[in-house]
């Protein structure tokens, strides 16, 4: 049973490949129209259909003493692989639902949001199961079809395969070292992916979607380098964790939202109404901003906060007196900044 199963196989991957030498071609010039139709950027689009050594490899897994795939040429679903590489994680959703549009989902599976659920850290990229329908012109040769596209950004796709070729292909008995090597680079992977999504976010800001990057108080020095350029120098690396819940309590928490807080107007303003002495570092402006923005509230939400909480009330204070006078030879600028409660943004000035 066994062998006549893996021998009808055989014929079928055979005849495939007779009736579709172009197959890996036609599927990629296909995903490359249905990304380009909607506009989309994405760093790369590869297929391959499946050797034989390795689905028959596949066809012969067995749980339990069970075929886990029975009838292998329709239970394997990647038969056919398409590949999908984005230049960062948020092209990913747009990716999937350009695909929605014109294949018929079977199944779809977040391997990122798995692992991050589980704990840990590692292999991650979007799968999803398609069958090809009429809404493609270009594919009505496969209709019927089920395949595999893989979504995942460049830096996912290098991790990934890299680990393949050590711990499938090179050896057996790993030594535990590398294990750990591998763990410790996906984080690193995940943290580099988080931060090109934090540079697409600034420089690209998405005013249609819903969708926004996250800060934190490691990324924070980065972020607003990235937004004022080098006219204001950083803090101090320590105190970042303190500005991070500064911005926080007036629940300012994604790039976005810190790139209205820092609109020119507005530290034009502070820098006017204070003038400073000396340049003022990152957190020292943004703690300034926020004073600006909030008033009072500013005061009874942070003033117990900081290395010298004592000091920092009158501080304040007399920050806040002489911010209200600017704002007042500046009949423009007699707005009450509050954050939006939808979106949580900034007012205006």
């Amino acid at each position: 049973m066994g062998s006549k199963r893996i021998t009808q196989l055989s014929q079928k991957l055979r005849a495939f490949n007779q009736d579709h030498p172009e197959a890996a071609e036609e599927f990629v010039e296909a995903f490359e129209d249905v990304l380009a139709d909607a506009g989309l950027t994405y760093d790369r689009v590869s297929a391959r259909v499946k050797k034989w050594n390795s689905l028959k490899a596949k066809a012969n897994k067995k749980s339990e003493g069970k075929w886990i795939y029975p009838d292998p040429w329709q239970d394997v679903h990647d038969i056919i692989g398409v590949r999908i590489t984005t230049l960062h994680s948020t092209e990913i959703p747009h990716v999937i639902d350009a695909i929605d549009d014109v294949f018929s989902v079977v199944r779809s599976v977040d391997k990122t949001a798995q692992t991050r659920i589980s704990g840990g850290f590692g292999y991650g990229s979007h799968h999803l199961i398609l069958k090809v329908d009429e809404r493609v012109d270009s594919l009505r040769d496969y209709i019927g079809q089920q395949f595999e596209v893989q979504i995942r950004t460049v830096l996912q796709h290098a991790w990934a395969e890299f680990e393949h070729d050590i711990r499938y292909k090179r050896a057996t008995d790993l030594d535990p070292q590398i294990d750990r090597a591998f763990t410790l680079t996906a984080g690193l992977i995940e943290l580099a992916d988080q931060q090109f999504d934090q540079i697409a976010a600034i420089r690209e800001p998405d005013t249609t979607s819903s969708k926004d990057v996250a800060f934190s108080a490691e990324t924070l020095p980065g972020i607003i380098a990235m937004i004022l350029g080098n006219t204001v120098p950083p803090s101090r690396s320590e105190h970042y964790q303190w500005l991070e819940e500064l911005l926080h309590a007036h629940d300012i928490t994604t790039a976005s939202q810190l790139r209205q807080l820092l609109a020119p107007q507005r530290i034009a303003l502070v820098r006017d109404g204070l003038d400073y002495r000396f340049q003022p570092g990152q957190i020292r402006l943004i703690d300034d901003l926020l004073l600006l923005s909030f008033g009072e509230t500013h005061i009874e939400k942070t003033g117990s906060s900081g290395a010298h909480p004592k000091q920092r009330v009158p501080r304040l204070r007399r920050r806040l007196e002489a911010l209200n006078k600017a704002r007042q030879a500046d009949p423009a600028a007699l707005v009450e900044h509050k954050p939006e409660r939808e979106g949580s943004k900034l007012k205006k000035l």
